[in-house]
């Protein structure tokens, strides 16, 4: 039996599961992981992850395998994956979390038959309308959150002000940061720009005496240049930004490429400035802010991109484990019962 802080792993999660998720593991051990005393329980088929284990040593004096027969494929509808979704890998590896065996769950498997599990597994917490779906956003110093990026593609006033709390205490837990500012993603600044819910969403927040650094509104741009350290929007609009910024920066990187290896000179001029090429790499790369996860859950849940390869599956499970230990769920508890308080003694219609 593990004791310490312990990840539950849908081992058989992702495009390349398991490989991936036990190279990720094991790359994270390697480089700076080890001080964590984090434990994982690996979750998915007991012959295939027994072989891989073999190869990653550092992977295998820190897990346990948790035998289950069966996997939700990436394609799958939640509706599916719920009916068949008990002894899964990925229905076992949140049920740990549940039943108290493990601090986090992360699974780079399928969204939706993630966040549909974790609902009816965990459940919301008290006081929460609907989970959101947070995500890291590089900026020129530091991290951006947005959310909600893709859990829910509408949202109410009132549920966009629990986004705002969520991401409060999100940031707080993840980057040690007191009072980080907040900002709601509007068509513009002016306070006459937007629809009836966001003006609604805006004004309860500006009036809120609960103790949230909210800034007011801010665009599209203002996300990458981080002129606030949370951004709340709906789900629709933040999966569509999300996967914008995605594509120009996949875009971008393979433009660099193939202008700084088109000739001779500019191979020279490559190596001339090799230190500021790798650090321009760096913080464009998607996988370095790897890590979705799931605000608003008895539990934390962390998604992984399916996609991704060893190191972003590393940084997802710095996420976990920074998460898991903060007290961050006890944060929200106690500002979510708050806001609430505030909408009943004001009146707000949730």
């Amino acid at each position: 039996m593990l004791d310490g802080l312990i990840v539950s792993i849908d081992a058989m999660g992702g495009d390349d599961a398991p490989e991936i998720v036990i190279e990720g593991i094991e790359y994270f051990l390697k480089h700076g992981g080890k001080g964590r005393r984090a434990r994982f329980l690996l979750h998915g088929d007991q012959p295939r992850l027994d072989k891989l284990l073999k190869k990653n040593p550092l992977t295998r004096e820190r897990s346990e395998v948790c035998h289950s027969p069966t996997e939700i494929s990436m394609d799958e509808k939640p509706s599916q994956a719920l009916r068949k979704g008990k002894g899964t890998s990925m229905w076992n590896a949140i049920l740990a979390v549940k039943e108290g065996r493990a601090n986090t769950v992360l699974s780079a498997g399928n969204t939706g038959a993630l966040m549909a599990m974790s609902m009816l597994q965990l459940r919301r917490m008290h006081g929460i309308q609907r989970p959101a779906l947070a995500a890291n956003w590089p900026r020129p110093e530091g991290i951006s959150v947005v959310l909600d990026v893709g859990a829910n593609v509408e949202a109410t006033a009132s549920q966009l002000a629990e986004f705002a709390v969520l991401g409060d205490a999100f940031y707080r837990a993840l980057f040690k940061k007191e009072q980080p500012s907040i900002g709601l993603l509007n068509v513009g600044t002016e306070d006459q720009k937007g629809h009836a819910v966001i003006k609604a969403a805006h004004e309860r927040l500006a009036e809120s005496d609960i103790g949230l650094n909210y800034k007011g509104y801010v665009e599209g741009n203002d996300i990458s240049f981080g002129n606030t350290d949370v951004v709340v929007t709906d789900g629709f609009t933040g999966n569509v930004a999300l996967k914008t910024a995605e594509g120009t920066a996949k875009l971008i990187g393979k433009l660099f490429n193939e202008a700084l290896q088109g000739n001779p000179w500019s191979k020279f001029t490559t190596m001339l400035n090799s230190v500021a090429l790798i650090k321009l790499k760096k913080q464009i790369d998607p996988r370095s802010v790897n890590g979705g996860v799931f605000l608003g859950l008895n539990g934390i849940v962390i998604k992984s991109h399916g996609g991704t390869d060893k190191i972003g599956y590393s940084n997802a499970l710095n996420v976990a484990i920074g998460l898991a230990g903060s007290n961050f769920l006890e944060e929200i508890e106690r500002e979510v019962e708050r806001l609430h308080d505030e909408d009943d003694n004001i009146g707000f219609i949730k």
